[in-house]
């Protein structure tokens, strides 16, 4: 499974690690990502997601279902 958040898309970014020196080498910053899984009331269901510490606060303020269409509406997510 590809590490990207299905609630609000963060993925891996780009960098370098920057040396004493000031030498200059790739590295990759990784997504806070963890799988949860949510009872979905509307649905009757539970589910499994893949989010990052953000996208949990996210579900927190707007709610689950507000969340999963937001992030269904953008593309993170299949319905």
């Amino acid at each position: 499974m590809s590490k990207i958040c299905q609630i609000t898309g963060k993925k891996a970014m780009v960098g370098n690690n920057v040396s004493h020196s000031n030498l200059k080498t790739k590295r990759k910053f990784d997504v806070n990502l963890f799988t949860k899984k949510f009872y979905w009331v509307e649905e009757d269901c539970w589910i499994d997601l893949n989010i990052s510490a953000n996208g949990l606060r996210t579900i927190n303020k707007n709610g689950l279902d507000a969340a999963l269409k937001k992030a269904a509406e953008k593309g993170y997510i299949n319905l």
